[in-house]
């Protein structure tokens, strides 16, 4: 049932690099190197911290990405990156993606304790754990150990990392000996003004969402219905208070593809020439990563046969990600589409990630209904072409939710944690 909830929504922009979209890098506003030069950096945090957003994420890349399904396969480090946007940024927040799998506990805690201290206390970290032996053999793997051993790392490695900051701000030692890693010392660096770094995770594994529930301040989810989205909503936040925490200590964050135009065709013309003007096997591609399925043999127009459906053989050696193909295959489910219509739900993309296309105000309809169902905190947007696409949300999308009384007129908080923090409270789960 429908609650009508007070505060406001988070608004964290998914940074991938150009846009979401392979052909981005087509648009006139950007130069052929814009993905490598400071000056474009500066901007994006600048337009972001214009709109008072809450935080920019960026993924990272512990390999050279496929152009076939990866519309961005080349990206700085991501705490490099956002150390750089940091120096020309006052309030927005900076969540950089890193894996459990290929850093190591206290190098890693000591670097990003450090970049959140000089930030003003505005970093966080999306939890990964990684899959895929052609990162593996970049750190000398031969593959990436199975999926609940790589969860296992991540807890214990989350577990060290935490302890570590916490002796930042005792002085304390710690002294961990478990399965994965043997630590005795503390940190060398200060608390930052927020204490420690933001936690939030990704996975959608059963491990994934048990560590979500445990430690995580924020979920970046992927989510193509609303029904699911609530169960999704639930589940996690119940989680967290199975672990004795607050249902407001976890934000529900999930990824939303977006094309906007001033009216909706010019939404959907943009979307449709930004799609032809780009590889025309990516969407098929991108869907046979997430699903583990050889798309491409698949007739377009024919209905998903039900052995593309069915449940990975093993989900400890799957290579894709299971919040996404979970959620992919719910919406086939529901909708029963052909293979080109499943991909125009989801704007040419085979993404676990619903896609929007239409106006501002049609996206802050959206936002509105969803918030006001209990299916999400806030959303992770992610523009098509983002140096056009971000000045769109910070000039257009949120004056329209600051009308509405669904989002702040200007910063409240300092920092990272604040900000979730100062957002709307949970809804009853009941």
């Amino acid at each position: 049932m429908t609650q009508r909830r007070t505060g406001h929504v988070i608004l964290g922009i998914n940074v991938l690099v150009l846009g979401y979209l392979p052909a981005a890098w087509q648009s006139p506003l950007l130069k052929k190197d814009s993905f490598v030069d400071p000056g474009y950096w500066a901007t994006i945090g600048r337009i972001a911290e214009r709109g008072t957003l809450d935080a920019i994420f960026l993924a990272d890349g512990p390999l050279l990405g496929d152009p076939a399904y990866d519309a961005n396969p080349i990206r700085f480090e991501p705490t490099v990156n956002w150390g750089y946007v940091a120096s020309v940024t006052e309030r927005v927040g900076l969540v950089a993606t890193a894996s459990t799998t290929f850093n190591d506990p206290f190098d890693f805690a000591e670097r990003l304790l450090s970049w959140d201290y000089l930030s003003g206390g505005r970093a966080g970290w999306n939890i990964v754990t990684t899959r895929g032996a052609t990162a593996a053999r970049n750190f000398g793997l031969p593959d990436v150990p199975l999926r609940d051993d790589r969860y296992d790392r991540a807890s214990e490695f989350v577990d060290v990392a935490r302890a570590l900051w916490e002796s930042a701000a005792t002085g304390e030692n710690i002294s961990h000996h478990k399965e994965f890693f043997d630590i005795e010392g503390r940190l060398r660096v200060p608390p930052s003004r927020q204490g420690s770094p933001v936690l939030l995770q990704a996975g959608g594994s059963p491990k994934g969402r048990a560590l979500a529930g445990r430690v995580a301040e924020g979920v970046f989810a992927a989510e193509l219905t609303k029904t699911k989205a609530i169960e999704h909503y639930r589940l996690v936040k119940r989680l967290a208070q199975d672990n004795g925490r607050s249902p407001d200590e976890v934000k529900i964050l999930p990824g939303l593809l977006l094309s906007l135009g001033s009216t909706e065709e010019e939404a959907r013309r943009r979307s449709d020439e930004l799609h032809d003007a780009g590889p025309a096997a990516y969407s098929v591609n991108w869907l046979s990563q997430s699903i583990g399925y050889d798309a491409s043999k698949l007739d377009l127009d024919e209905r998903f046969p039900e052995e593309v459906l069915a449940a990975p053989a093993d989900p400890q050696t799957f290579q894709g990600s299971i919040g996404f193909r979970e959620s992919i295959v719910a919406q086939i489910r529901r909708t029963n589409p052909t293979v080109r219509e499943y991909l125009k739900q989801t704007r040419y993309t085979g993404s676990g990630h619903a896609g929007f296309v239409g106006t501002p105000e049609q996206l802050a309809d959206h936002i509105e209904d969803w918030f006001h169902s209990g299916a999400i905190d806030g959303f992770n947007l992610q523009p098509d072409v983002l140096i056009d696409g971000l000045a769109v949300i910070a000039d257009e999308l949120v004056p329209i939710l600051r009308k509405r009384g669904l989002y702040r007129h200007e910063y409240e908080t300092d920092t990272l944690r604040g900000h979730f923090a100062a957002a709307s409270p949970t809804p009853d789960l009941n």
